[in-house]
């Protein structure tokens, strides 16, 4: 490949990077060190215990975001704070059912 190719291909590689470290869902939250999160195993045993099936659990914006149903049943998407587990938010096809106040 010639220099005039490269450098294009090098700058939309790295402006597609860059989009993927920023991509977030519905909820940010300021986590911190990952080796101080409580584990994907530890969030699923607490919230099936809380009566949750989990379907998908994923880090978004530096929360764990749960793709499953609620102790109601409902299919939602649900964050939680890494370091507590505590619920942050639960959405429902875009209609917000819960957020914890700031």
């Amino acid at each position: 490949m010639t220099q005039t190719r490269i450098i294009p291909l090098i700058l939309l590689v790295s402006l597609l990077a860059a989009g993927n470290i920023y991509a977030t869902g519905r909820m940010s939250c300021d986590s911190g060190d990952k080796s101080t999160w409580k584990t994907k195993a530890e969030l699923i045993e607490k919230i099936t215990a809380d009566g949750w099936t989990v379907r998908k659990v994923k880090e978004d914006g530096g929360c764990y975001e749960v793709y499953g149903r609620d102790p109601e049943d409902r299919r939602v998407e649900a964050y939680f704070d890494p370091l507590t587990l505590e619920n942050l938010l639960i959405a429902r096809r875009g209609e917000i059912l819960y957020k914890k106040a700031q």
